[in-house]
């Protein structure tokens, strides 16, 4: 049975990897290649080599977006996983109604990226005017703090979830040894809980990482990069030179931009589950 099941393995797998390979292989093979041409369809493309790298890093725009996001997805990353944790330490602690807060602050992580935006641009507009301050289009400072609460809104009830599971996944017996050695609730917490959920924390930083640098639906509702691209982040400056200019240097340059981004994504992505994993204990 199992030398049966071995030698017709591959044909159930194979749906699977046809459709990985139409959907993902095919098509980034395809835009890697086509981020070395100069095209307006990819029946007309014209290799040029390196060329539109060297662009791309010549583009100021594109390097104060990247600048921009890494600012963003810092503060965003930091915030969220800390406020998430501190809310799971508080929904499994046995107090009433933690089922009915754990539904309401999950409920906006349901909510489509576009639609937050929009909500947020009006409300967060309503108090710029309240207090006479510029509003989103002409306030830089005003749009990043706003694509951080709408970042921490939507996404801080989906990691407090993964982060109620990891503290519930603790053994009660390391909890209570710990207690009878004399270690206070913090020593417990610190010393105790903080490293047995850290495949919690390794899976939510690289949500959350993984997020902030793919931004797109949220910053084109919220600030639409506004004012002059001074709140553009990466997703949507690669969006704009595709998609907002016309010529074929600018398709072949946002093709480039776009492996770049996957590129970067990819590399700290990896470093970043590389740094938490070798911090996760076995148990």
């Amino acid at each position: 049975m199992e030398r049966a099941l071995k030698r017709w393995s591959p044909l159930f797998i194979l749906p699977t990897f046809l459709a990985f390979a139409i959907g993902f292989i095919y098509p980034f093979v395809e835009g890697a290649y086509l981020s070395l041409c100069q095209f307006t369809t990819v029946r007309d493309a014209k290799f040029i080599g390196f060329g539109n790298y060297i662009r791309a890093f010549g583009d100021s725009q594109f390097l104060d977006s990247f600048w921009f996001t890494v600012a963003f997805t810092v503060v965003s990353v930091a915030l969220i996983n800390v406020i998430a944790f501190l809310f799971a330490l508080m929904l499994t602690k046995n107090l009433k109604g933690t089922n009915i807060f754990r539904t309401v602050f999950f409920m906006p992580n349901l909510i489509g990226g576009i639609v937050l935006g929009y909500i947020w641009q009006i409300l967060i507009n309503c108090v710029l005017s309240l207090v006479g301050k510029p509003l989103l289009a002409l306030n830089a400072t005003a749009g990043y703090w706003g694509l951080i609460i709408l970042m921490c809104w939507q996404q801080i009830g989906y990691m407090m979830i993964i982060y109620i599971a990891g503290l519930q996944a603790v053994p009660d017996d390391l909890t209570e040894a710990a207690q009878i050695d004399g270690a206070t609730p913090l020593q417990t917490l610190l010393r105790v809980k903080l490293p047995m959920v850290m495949p919690s924390i390794t899976i939510c930083t690289f949500l959350t990482l993984t997020n902030g640098f793919k931004l797109f639906d949220q910053n084109l509702a919220l600030t639409a990069g506004e004012p002059n691209h001074a709140t553009e982040m990466l997703a949507y400056n690669i969006y704009n030179t595709f998609y907002a200019r016309s010529g074929p240097q600018w398709k072949g340059m946002g093709q480039a931009k776009a492996v770049l981004f996957c590129i970067l994504v990819v590399a700290i992505s990896m470093l970043q589950l590389k740094a938490t994993r070798s911090r996760e204990v076995q148990q």
